[in-house]
């Protein structure tokens, strides 16, 4: 088997290339590529401003195209259904292993030799993820006119899952211990693994203790986090988010969420304390200039953490369909086991938890007291890292 190289070095034997390609339409096209590879980086250029997005389709784009040269000898526009059903059987067991999968442990750059196309054989949801994707890519290309028809059409479809019986979700204790331990442990021998640490606990922390959507994470500022004195004369920290609606509410920083902002802003190389107005985004990217992170990569961000708690955790299938916002989930499903639920509609900015409490209210220093004192994330502290 000849060596397998990134879609960008891929070189596509003439009697595959697409051009003549059995499933290819024949009328008005909307897309000038006139081969499969071409047609592919059409699809992936929409993605070129989401560049989580763009890094995840791509590689199931690329392990499409590498089978379908090296492996079926046949043209992505030459694919039939049955040939789907191959490929998704492959992706659960690439063979020949030693020419498919990366050395255990191993994290080739895309230029290096030892680059594979899969880390380890995708996992069940992994693979429904997958096709998922290539199922877009196939719906564009038919919609452009590029293809006639596309061979996930007659993909049997799971069966929708009765509320009663659908997975919860959120993460209970036990498995938001085990992504908290995850993200302790990530590496941090440079910079760039100490900003990357310092991002995820600071991302989660936000998500959690803040119980903030994914779009409220990309829009707020660091000058958006400010100090009032109460009536008691005691100082409390808020946050004001703009959210759902483009209702604004006040959520509390507690103690713990004071310090690990003020934690993850000296990674950053900043001061403690934001300042008035200060207009850097909450989260920062890691390189480039400070702009605010797009929905997709903040995703990904999340997808990525839980991924890696799922490949040590029993419970692996469940933890791996986390994402953002069973992340608000499990902040309010946490908070609803030491709170008033009052409090937890105004922290979450819910117009209602239940009918009788659209006419309840919470006074905003008592809201803030019951969190700070009944809702923390337990994250470890710095001194009891191991060397």
């Amino acid at each position: 088997m000849s060596e397998l190289v990134p879609l960008d070095r891929l070189a596509i034997p003439p009697a595959l290339t697409g051009e003549h390609g059995r499933n290819r339409a024949q009328g008005t096209r909307q897309v000038d590529a006139n081969d499969d590879r071409s047609a592919v980086l059409a699809w992936l250029a929409r993605y070129v401003d989401s560049p989580a997005t763009l890094s995840s389709y791509r590689k199931e784009a690329e392990r499409l195209l590498l089978w379908c040269v090296h492996q079926r000898k046949r043209a992505l526009s030459d694919l039939t259904h049955e040939d789907m059903l191959l490929f998704e059987r492959f992706l659960g067991d690439p063979q020949p292993a030693e020419s498919w999968i990366m050395a255990a442990g191993m994290k080739a750059s895309r230029k290096s030799p030892g680059w594979r196309p899969f880390a380890a054989p995708l996992a069940p949801t992994s693979q429904r993820q997958a096709m998922s994707i290539l199922n877009s890519l196939f719906s564009w290309l038919v919609e452009g006119g590029y293809l006639a028809g596309s061979p996930l059409a007659l993909r049997r479809r799971p069966r929708p899952v009765a509320r009663s019986q659908q997975m919860p979700r959120f993460l209970p204790q036990a498995h938001w211990a085990a992504v908290r331990k995850t993200i302790e442990e990530m590496p941090a021998e440079t910079d760039r693994d100490r900003l990357k640490s310092a991002r995820a606990r600071w991302l989660f922390s936000l998500l959690y203790l803040g119980g903030l959507r994914v779009s409220e994470v990309c829009t707020a500022t660091m000058g958006a986090f400010y100090a009032l004195p109460g009536d008691d004369g005691k100082q409390r920290w808020w946050l004001q988010i703009t959210g759902k609606g483009n209702k604004t509410r006040l959520v509390p920083v507690t103690d713990e969420l004071m310090a690990e902002l003020m934690r993850y802003r000296r990674a950053n190389g900043l001061k403690p304390l934001p300042t008035v107005a200060d207009p850097l985004p909450a989260l920062l990217p890691l390189i480039g200039p400070p702009t605010f992170m797009v929905r997709s990569a903040v995703y990904e961000l999340v997808k990525e953490v839980v991924r890696q708690t799922a490949e040590h955790e029993a419970a692996a299938a469940h933890i791996e369909r986390a994402s953002p916002h069973w992340m608000r989930h499990t902040a309010g499903s946490h908070q609803s086991g030491t709170l008033d639920l009052k409090v937890v509609r105004d922290n979450l900015g819910h117009e209602n938890l239940a009918t009788t409490s659209l006419y309840l209210h919470t006074e905003d220093n008592v809201r803030h007291d019951a969190t700070n004192a009944g809702h923390k994330a337990g994250w470890m502290p710095d001194t009891a890292r191991p060397d």
